[in-house]
């Protein structure tokens, strides 16, 4: 019995149950890039390094680990107006894996829940645009190329 109360205080504590996900904020003028996969700290160094010199706000806590696109739009939707974000990066398996370790880039405000990969070396185009609302989430998501990748406009 007390087991199975433990586990469901752990069930409640974890991001994906929505009671309980708060996103954080990017500092000012900075885009926030929510690490989600755990499974190789070696991979997660390169990309990081790149994003941190270009002033992401990382955030690499395990208690956002898996997350989904819909838990984030769900959690942005339930939060109040000064919480709401516009859009996020995540850190996710493909970051992890490929050879580019594409971000992947999240609409949170005209399509919630649209996506598309953004390779650490095309972040400060696509974060500097979107933090001051000089450009949308969709002019970069229509230039991607067929992989759903931005590589930059042609």
């Amino acid at each position: 019995m007390a087991a199975d109360r433990a586990r469901a205080l752990v069930a409640r504590n974890t991001c994906k149950d929505l009671r309980v996900l708060v996103l954080p904020q990017p500092e000012d003028l900075h885009s926030l890039v929510l690490r989600i996969d755990f499974s190789n700290d070696t991979a997660w160094a390169e990309p990081s390094a790149a994003l941190a010199s270009e002033g992401a706000s990382l955030v690499s806590e395990p208690r956002f680990a898996g997350l989904t696109v819909q838990a984030l739009v769900n959690a942005d939707a339930e939060a109040g107006e000064d919480d709401k974000l516009t859009y996020v990066f995540l850190a996710d398996a493909t970051t992890m894996t490929d050879d580019e370790h594409p971000l992947l880039a999240i609409d949170l405000y005209d399509e919630p829940g649209r996506v598309s990969r953004v390779p650490p070396r095309r972040y400060a185009d696509v974060s500097a645009n979107l933090s001051i609302a000089n450009m949308d989430f969709q002019e970069f998501a229509d230039a991607a190329d067929s992989s759903g990748v931005y590589r930059g406009f042609e």
